[in-house]
């Protein structure tokens, strides 16, 4: 699935969305360059899951990982830019974690420690400043159409 986010409330409204379909166990990758949106989509996801549209969610990029308390239980927040091996995860609360939900930033330095059935995001630059693109891959074709029409309705 591909969506086009023309600006950061748009951006915010997919977050929003998302969160209504998250459940325990559910891991989001979020993949893309620096700058692409991926902390930008987790500070909106975290503050819906919250209902806390004030929530301080500060990035974790040093910490390596935040964790939050939300209403579907905890949510870990992990920025994995400067972890050095997969092994580290295991002092991050990984195996806590991924009885939570999960949320990923640079997903690929978790190798094959990221659980099975995790949603890849794939965020990259649009065509205007303030535009993203995401490509959704990894969930059942049924539950990414379920959560493309809730978008798309909400837009209205």
């Amino acid at each position: 699935m591909k969506l086009r986010l023309s600006s950061p409330e748009q951006t915010e409204l997919f977050a929003q969305c998302m969160a209504e379909f998250l459940k325990c166990g559910d891991c989001l990758a979020l993949r893309g360059e620096m700058g692409a949106g991926k902390s930008s989509f987790a500070r909106a996801l975290i503050r819906a899951l919250a209902d806390d549209e004030a929530l301080e969610v500060p990035s974790p990029t040093f910490a390596l990982v935040q964790p939050y308390n939300t209403r579907l239980g905890l949510v870990f927040h992990y920025d994995l830019w400067r972890l050095s091996s997969p092994d580290e995860l295991y002092e991050l609360s990984w195996d806590d974690a991924c009885e939570g939900i999960m949320l990923v930033e640079w997903p690929d330095r978790a190798a094959e420690l990221l659980p099975e059935g995790a949603l890849y995001l794939t965020f990259t630059p649009g065509d205007a400043e303030q535009e993203r693109r995401v490509t959704l891959e990894g969930w059942p074709e049924e539950r990414l159409d379920e959560l493309a029409i809730m978008y798309e309705g909400n837009q209205s």
